[in-house]
């Protein structure tokens, strides 16, 4: 049986309550209704990832994936469609803002890769935008799960017992960052506060720690 989450949201609702339902964590994970929703199919550049432009110099399309995710979401009537659980303490989703596919419209605009791997939904919709060499698609730039495992790779040989992924405590809560983190190489970990280190995100999830938000 299908699942849906819905906003509630009343048509005199400003947008300012609109927005405090949701919450974008990066180009394709939002949480909604405190429930953490990784776009089904799709796979967005990592918020410190850049990527190249057609005269060869880098952009941040890692950013900018989490601005034109802002930009459909927040304000918006957004309901998301479960699929199952990724393993890592997220929902798989298909979600709707205001009716429009947010899966789609990301990989449309050129902000997401098709997640071939798990699932060909949007692939033929890909080979559209590259056609167009729209956004991530304007040069050859490094897919999302290649940057993951370059980052995950250097980090696990330097961090304890091979666990890199950092649980920080601070005054915005208990906040992991995993390798690719923006913010990763400023973290400390102090174990005496509290902080440790996991193996994987499902850990971390599980122990009670959240991944930061980037956007609004």
């Amino acid at each position: 049986m299908k699942t849906f989450f819905t906003a509630a949201i009343a048509l005199t609702a400003s947008s300012q309550a609109l927005a405090a339902d949701i919450r974008v964590i990066d180009g394709d994970t939002i949480e909604l209704n405190r429930i953490t929703y990784r776009l089904h199919g799709i796979d967005a550049p990592e918020v410190g990832q850049s990527c190249k432009t057609a005269r060869g110099t880098n952009w941040a399309c890692g950013k900018a994936a989490v601005e034109v995710m802002e930009d459909l979401v927040l304000g918006a009537s957004v309901a998301c469609e479960a699929r199952e659980d990724d393993g890592y303490g997220r929902t798989l989703a298909v979600c709707y803002a205001d009716g429009t596919d947010i899966n789609a419209e990301m990989v449309r605009q050129g902000y997401a890769w098709a997640f071939r791997r798990y699932a060909m939904d949007y692939a033929a919709l890909e080979d559209q935008t590259r056609a167009a060499r729209l956004g991530v698609w304007a040069a050859q730039s490094q897919a999302p799960w290649d940057y993951r495992a370059q980052k995950w790779n250097v980090a696990e040989q330097q961090a304890p017992d091979g666990c890199p992924i950092k649980g920080n405590i601070s005054s915005n809560g208990r906040i992991y960052h995993a390798p690719w983190s923006p913010w990763y190489s400023r973290t400390k970990i102090t174990v005496a506060k509290g902080e440790r280190w996991f193996c994987n995100e499902a850990d971390a999830v599980q122990a009670g720690w959240r991944p930061p938000y980037w956007g609004r």
